[in-house]
């Protein structure tokens, strides 16, 4: 190929990484052909190069027309016109064909400027058959072309995936998740997601392990219990979920003690490697029972003493019996609060009742932890099934099972659906499991399971939910960290979410690769801008008109920004995700998803089951009962 066949002008101006040019009247104009494949020729978006010695700059149109023009003095009279193209350099490459991200130099004034062709960009972009690079669709405009990302720069380097509602923004990870954990590519790929409502579980049955709340287990799908041991959590964590504020700094130390109290109780019967008594902490995950720390707390916030007759305020319970002749006791491990006698004041009485002398002050923390111990919806981390401690702490499953079944099964992902979460507590969940990885591996480190020898990739699902810059939480505080110091630890973060301009923007901007589909609030695309390291306000202004299912994928996983369309998983394996059908052409006997406004009214509907599920907190009651 000449250099005539790809001729656009001559470089006139150079600002920092931004290169005005002037479009010769010989060069390129409307649709061409060069080796048989068709261009338009300065089309916003399009790549250029400048040869410049033994190599060649690269860059993207940004602007074309008179726009694009350097600032001229008002004054000299001087005429613009209209033939001018404005573009930002992203990196250069030798003629054989390697590619780098950065510049060694500047282009100088006179230096042609030429179109990239389809066959320069097939060199640049990478070829499929390196193992490190992952297919995810093909470069738009360019079907032969496929877009490739760098497994290392991908998962290492953070990402975030971006886009406004029904952009396609969930089948793009769902096709990301597919590429990701392909086992003839990647045997040992270890995946986790953070999913809010649900949507993945199906997208991924073949190869993921779900755990929910409410697991359904049946011949098409199976699940997992998710059970998240409350004794695992930090003292913070766990004064959030059950306790909730302290009045003052006096009752919070107070629990803080008896927790150090009950756990070193709990060791020194069942002793674990690696733990001693002196080295432990409040916040190591050693079991112990929040049942019977709650009922002792109870006893001396709220129990009374006989005057003039010793023993302990709990002999002293008056049970009492309901309509139907059953006892009410108090109950440590149902959260049933034990029924005192009503104080007496009689002076020389032998059963005058008083409160206890120096009552704790603990009434309002008590009472919330005891409702959440009786409310099922809390079980999944006050009864956690096999981790679920006896009186004693002794527990038929240890923090190392747990860890196992969800980074350590035989599939590669692992979702955690976090939408039977109740929503009082699910920032300082999400906040706690990230956690909980992060320091496991992280102590790990050296070891064949930790992530240096096997990275982990966390996935998190509607991230500004709990990374909003506005919440000071746990989560938040804790995915910064990952962000700024997982790469080391080989803990990776995707981070995706429709509203990116609500995300702690120290998250942001640590995400290295940006999948961005169509954004159209100009706050979320001028975050996205100003995360990035490029300065690409010309892509970035394309966000509002791309496609369902396009992305601009820029940053270190991909050589050169690039517009793409994202190959979709096939159907029976999208993410439930999708919109609602109001008005169907197909009849409801031919569609494979009846439904709409289009449909003969019943008149006979029962709305017996739509209640059922909504008491039973439970979407899938009917056909788990089917």
């Amino acid at each position: 190929m000449s250099n005539k066949e790809t001729y656009l002008g001559d470089v006139q101006d150079v600002d920092g990484t931004a290169v005005s040019i002037t479009l010769s009247n010989d060069s390129l104009t409307g649709f061409v052909y060069i080796d048989g494949q068709g261009y338009r020729a300065g089309q916003i978006g399009s790549f250029v190069r400048i040869p410049v010695g033994y190599s060649d700059l690269y860059g993207i149109v940004s602007k074309v027309g008179a726009s694009a023009a350097p600032v001229q003095d008002e004054g000299d009279g001087q005429i613009v016109g209209r033939r001018w193209m404005r573009i930002q350099l992203i990196g250069e490459g030798l003629r054989t064909g390697l590619f780098s991200r950065g510049l060694s130099q500047y282009p100088t004034i006179g230096d042609e400027v030429h179109l990239v062709s389809e066959k320069e960009l097939k060199n640049i972009y990478g070829q499929p058959d390196k193992p490190y690079f992952v297919k995810i669709g093909h470069i738009s405009n360019a079907d032969s072309i496929p877009a490739l990302v760098d497994v290392n720069k991908l998962i290492t380097r953070h990402s975030a995936v971006v886009g406004t509602t029904g952009s396609g923004k969930s089948t793009t990870v769902a096709s990301l998740m597919n590429s990701l954990s392909d086992a003839s590519r990647y045997p040992s790929a270890r995946i986790l997601m953070l999913d809010l409502h649900g949507e993945y579980g199906h997208a991924l049955k073949s190869r993921a392990s779900t755990f929910k709340i409410n697991a359904e287990t049946s011949d098409k799908l199976s699940e997992h219990e998710l059970h998240i041991p409350f004794w695992a959590l930090s003292f913070d964590e766990l004064c959030e979920i059950s306790f909730g504020e302290f009045q003052n700094e006096k009752d919070r130390n107070l629990v803080m003690e008896r927790v150090q109290k009950y756990k070193i109780q709990s060791l020194s019967k069942y002793p674990k490697k690696g733990a001693s008594i002196d080295a432990l902490s409040v916040d190591s995950p050693i079991p112990f029972s929040i049942h019977s720390l709650w009922y002792e707390l109870f006893i001396e916030t709220f129990g009374t003493y006989y005057s003039k007759k010793p023993g302990r305020p709990i002999d002293n319970i008056a049970y009492e019996v309901d309509a139907q002749g059953n006892e009410l006791r108090g109950n440590a491990e149902y959260g049933l609060p034990p029924i005192f006698k009503s104080v007496k004041n009689d002076k020389d009485d032998d059963e005058k009742i008083n409160y206890i002398p120096g009552a704790l002050n603990l009434g309002k923390p008590l009472l919330l932890l005891g409702a959440k111990l009786r409310i099922p919806r809390y079980n999944f981390i006050f009864r956690p099934g096999d981790w679920h401690p006896a009186a004693d702490g002794a527990v038929a499953r240890d923090i190392d099972s747990l860890l196992h079944d969800w980074i350590g099964d035989v599939r590669p992902v692992s979702i955690l659906d976090l939408s039977g979460v109740p929503a009082d507590i699910l920032q300082t969940t999400i906040g706690a499991l990230v956690r909980l990885l992060y320091e496991a591996l992280f102590w790990a480190r050296n070891l064949s399971q930790g992530g240096r020898h096997r990275p982990l990739l966390i996935v998190m699902e509607e991230a500004h939910i709990y990374l909003n810059d506005q919440l000071k939480g746990m989560a938040s505080k804790v995915v910064q960290r990952i962000v700024k110091e997982g790469r080391k630890y080989g803990i990776g973060a995707m981070i995706v979410s429709q509203r990116p301009s609500e995300i702690d923007p120290t998250v942001l901007s640590q995400c290295g690769t940006f999948f961005a589909l169509r954004l159209t609030n100009s706050a979320d695309r001028g975050h996205i801008s100003a995360a990035l390291s490029d300065n690409l306000d010309g892509l970035t202004n394309m966000l509002p008109i791309l496609k369902t299912g396009e992305a601009i994928i820029l940053g270190e996983a991909v050589k050169l920004p690039m517009r793409t369309i994202i190959e979709p998983p096939p159907k029976n394996a999208r993410p439930d995700s999708q919109d609602p059908i109001v008005f169907d052409e197909v009849s409801s006997e031919d569609s494979q998803n009846p439904g709409g406004w289009g449909l003969v009214r019943e008149t006979n509907t029962n709305y017996e089951e739509l209640s059922e599920t909504w008491r039973s907190q439970n979407p899938r009651i009917s056909r788990i009962k089917q």
